[in-house]
């Protein structure tokens, strides 16, 4: 602040003024040599992101923008202050001056104004702020809006000092008088100018520059291919009220410049509408009752205290007679800031939004509208022996032909049927060419039978087939879902079926004869599917899958029947997708005290699993890297004893970290960690899985050992650093694989568990459960190519006590694993267009867990390497002046006078 009030007391800035310099190269010189000074000041920070990018997964793009936006806020302050600098020849009455008018400009935009005020004049008040607009360039985004107003500020005020100074020199004179008024004309009109500017570039929300890694602000190609394709009008009508709380007005200009972004891309098909429904009574009514949206009661403090405010803040997005409402709940997510104060932010706008559209577009289509759609033909083939077929199977095919017929008459030439008999000798194909093209064994017509029949299905979409094995419904009905859920697979345009499979949260009695509640709560991973897929939940007891689910999840098998695991094998020889949560431990409350504790599982598919060549291991993996366990400790503060929550380190919850997971894979780009609780070891025996495509998708850290014992009670006593002794070989351990290609029946060879259970004689003192009815067409042995299985070594990582757990300490770290199980399932069903665009902001970025001795390591290298800088600064500095030669005056020759 003394740039220019130190030369007005010092007497040199007339010396200054009578150079032969022009007045903006005094301004600019002086402002450039301050800026020089902020630019070295912030780069003696740079150490702190990159300690940081070495430790973690450090985004640079929020960096580089924060970086970014501390040098225009700085040049901003910068010529305000050498404005006020020129017009007074005290430095502290310029500092304090200057001062008072950067923070009128930052508190213009900040939330202690803008939450009293009406929302479209809050607008304007951010707009004008220099604090909120830094929060737009500090996330990573550089917004030409942006830019233009931190170099508008500046540039006024850089030219008011210009201005000042040159009128050090002006008389008051009537010879002046024209001077003067243009000079003021000048500055005048170069700040409406700059204004205006200002102003015509506002609603311009396109041109900007998107530096995060991920592109987390830019829509994605799956969401410009989404929109491109939509064939009828898509309607997105935001409702917002004008009132509403403090912390979610700001989100509406967000919501509403990335809706005009979905506007623009769309081509003119997506239509939006942001409405108030508290001004519109038709709106409000129509959303009340033909939608359901209800304005929501949220608490607020204003300048009178605190109330109640009703707003609306939730989106509808309509597509033909398919509708979805997101609401702020579906929208935000809150955390606490340093000081425990809420932050309210968007979750991820863009994949909540993509993913609701993809919902009713799905939705809507009908099985023409895909055959349509489709290029090339559709060809469904019926591979059949008629001579062989069991007697309840003699009437299938001509279903089957009757079914199809009824689809090929409405394709519109698009669906093609033809039946062929392999024992047929005129026939193009045979028994062994089934099994060499398609990989098609045939079905025993009884167990002890030498004779085998065939009745499959491969349905040809372009160069992709599919088969489809004969289901338990032979029906007209179920063969007709049967055909329509393959081509729902082998296209697009369709909402994929999730069958799920968990325990039923059912209470237990204590020791004391008392109810206490289940640990075996599943919820939000259920919630987390249903935003993308239909979520169904199978009855294992029936033995048999619905022929239109996608994806089998089972999750914590545990005192399965025979029944069930027949249910399960049979639909991955179908050539499903079959995804097992199947760790070796479920989560037990203690009978005496509540307290947490683990059992084994008994009766699980810890035997078909090893049968398929993946052995499930009986032990837990300890880990040195993993997530902390809150533990409530009581201490003496003044003697009072205070209970907090302490986190100790927890071996049991495996911390995997990028380099535990399987590099490239789909199923876990983008996910920083994850947590794997009470895991079990997860190995493929290699001459098993011959032939097939393994990955190992996630792995413990080098330094893990194994636990064969359910005390899961850490002794800190003892063992004060981990809770539990090390035992045994330390080394990387599988925690999760996924496996393609050909499995073998666990059932082959053996009696058909339907069969039994119905030639079971029922127990005449209990009720007589369900009996399942036996499959008409007997025990498929082997699977096609194109079966899917991915095994999990934890029973309880999807559990919701346990995301419990972790929110105590870790926040909303938990989100890590239901954006891994939903990425598992998206490639289980070949769906990976939404993984790119979730794993933008479901992901918590955490750094790697660090020693009480390496976090003071880095801490003291710090700040060693700042001071060592600064040293340097200052040598170079002192060498420079040293340096410095004295200006050589020439000397004056003054001509002697011959008459003196």
């Amino acid at each position: 602040m003394r740039q220019w009030s130190e030369e007005q007391r010092a007497g040199t800035l007339e010396m200054l003024l009578t150079l032969p310099v022009r007045r903006w190269q005094l301004v600019l010189g002086k402002f450039l040599s301050v800026m020089a000074l902020v630019a070295l000041a912030l780069a003696l920070t740079l150490f702190l992101p990159i300690t940081v990018s070495i430790l973690g997964n450090l985004d640079w793009g929020p960096v580089i923008g924060g970086y970014i936006a501390a040098l225009l806020l700085a040049a901003a302050y910068v010529a305000i202050g050498l404005f006020v600098s020129s017009r007074t020849d005290n430095q502290i009455v310029a500092l304090i001056l200057s001062v008072l008018l950067g923070g009128l400009f930052f508190l213009v935009g900040s939330r202690g104004l803008t939450d009293f005020v009406s929302d479209s004049l809050a607008n304007v008040l951010r707009a004008i702020g220099t604090g909120s607009r830094f929060e737009s360039i500090e996330r990573g985004v550089i917004d030409l809006r942006d830019l233009l107003y931190y170099l508008s500020l500046t540039a006024f005020f850089l030219t008011l000092n210009v201005l000042s100074l040159d009128a050090k020199g002006w008389s008051r004179g009537e010879m002046t008088r024209a001077h003067r008024r243009n000079a003021l004309l000048t500055a005048a009109l170069i700040g409406l100018n700059l204004l205006a500017l200002n102003i015509w570039l506002y609603p311009l929300n396109l041109a900007r520059l998107d530096l995060t890694a991920q592109k987390e602000f830019s829509l994605s190609p799956t969401t410009r291919d989404l929109l491109s394709n939509l064939q009828e009008p898509l309607l997105i009508r935001g409702y917002f009220s004008e009132k509403t709380h403090p912390l979610l007005a700001p989100l509406v200009p967000q919501v509403r410049d990335l809706l005009r972004e979905y506007e623009i891309a769309s081509n003119g098909k997506l239509q939006v509408e942001i409405v108030d429904p508290l001004q519109d009574p038709e709106k409000e009514q129509e959303a009340n009752q033909t939608y359901g949206i209800q304005p929501t009661p949220l608490q607020a403090a204003d300048r009178y205290g605190a109330s109640v405010v009703n707003a609306y803040f939730d989106i509808l997005i309509r597509y033909g007679d398919q509708s979805v409402v997101l609401n702020f709940r579906d929208l935000i997510e809150v955390n606490r800031s340093r000081t425990g104060a809420p932050e309210v932010r968007l979750r991820n706008l863009e994949y909540d939004l993509t993913r609701s559209i993809k919902k009713v577009v799905y939705g809507f289509q009908s099985i023409d509208a895909v055959l349509a759609s489709v290029e090339g033909p559709v060809t469904l083939t019926l591979f059949v022996t008629p001579d062989t077929l069991p007697e309840p199977l003699k009437d299938a095919p001509a279903t089957i032909e009757k079914v199809a017929a009824g689809i090929e008459k409405e394709s519109g030439g698009k669906f093609t049927f033809q039946r062929v008999n392999p024992d047929d000798p005129n026939s193009p194909i045979n028994r062994q060419a089934l099994r060499e093209r398609y990989g098609l064994q045939p079905i025993p017509v009884s167990l002890f039978s030498d004779q085998s029949y065939y009745l499959h299905m491969v349905l040809q979409v372009g160069d992709q087939g599919q088969l489809l094995f004969p289901g338990a419904d032979l029906s007209e009905t179920g063969i007709r879902t049967a055909i329509e859920s393959a081509i729902k697979r082998t296209t697009s345009g369709f909402l994929k079926v999730v069958g799920i499979w968990y325990p039923q949260n059912t209470q237990t009695l204590n020791a004391f004869g008392q109810p206490q509640p289940s640990f075996q709560r599943y919820d939000s991973i259920v919630a987390q599917l249903r935003r993308d897929y239909n979520v169904r939940q199978v009855d294992l007891s029936s033995g048999q899958i619905p022929a239109d689910v996608d994806v089998l999840v089972v999750i914590a098998p545990d005192n399965l029947t025979d029944v069930q695991r027949y249910a399960i094998d049979q639909y991955l020889m179908r050539g499903g997708s079959v995804v097992v949560a199947a760790g070796n431990y479920l989560l037990q409350p203690d009978p005496f005290t509540g307290s947490l504790g683990v059992k084994q599982v008994e009766n699980g598919l810890r035997d078909m699993l090893l049968h398929y060549g993946i052995d499930v291991q009986q032990a837990m993996v300890m880990d040195p890297q993993n997530e902390p366990f809150p533990v409530p400790v009581m201490r003496n503060v003044g003697g009072i004893q205070v209970q907090e929550i302490q986190a100790i380190n927890y071996p049991l919850f495996v911390d995997i970290r990028p380099d535990g997971m399987a590099s490239g894979n789909p199923i876990v780009s983008g996910l920083p960690a994850l947590t794997l609780q009470w895991a079990s070891p997860v190995v493929v025996n290699e001459s098993a899985a011959a032939g097939r495509e393994v990955t190992v998708l996630l792995q413990s850290s080098a330094g893990s050992w194994l636990h064969a014992d359910t005390n899961i009670q850490p002794n800190l006593q003892m063992y004060p650093d981990l809770g539990f002794p090390i035992e045994g070989e330390q080394k990387r351990y599988p925690l999760a694989v996924a496996v393609q290609g050909v499995f073998e029946s666990y059932f082959k060879g053996k009696p058909s568990p339907l069969e039994e259970a119905q030639n079971a004689q029922p127990d005449a003192s209990q009720p007589a459960p369900p009996t399942p009815e036996p499959s008409p067409v007997g025990t498929i042995e082997e699977s096609p190519e194109s079966a899917r299985l991915v095994v999990i070594g934890s029973a309880e990582f999807l559990n919701d006590t346990v995301f419990d757990i972790s929110a105590n300490l870790m926040s909303n770290r938990y989100l890590n694993n239901l954006a891994f199980m939903q990425n598992v399932v998206d490639w289980s069903v070949e769906d990976l267009d939404l993984l790119a665009i979730r794993s933008r902001g479901s992901a918590v970025h955490v750094l790697e867990p660090l020693t009480d001795r390496q976090e003071t390591f880095w801490e003291g290298l710090n700040y060693a390497l700042a001071l060592l800088s600064l040293a340097a600064v200052g040598l170079v500095w002192y060498w420079r002046r040293r340096a410095e030669q004295p200006l050589a005056l020439e000397p004056v020759s003054v001509p002697v006078s011959i008459d003196e």
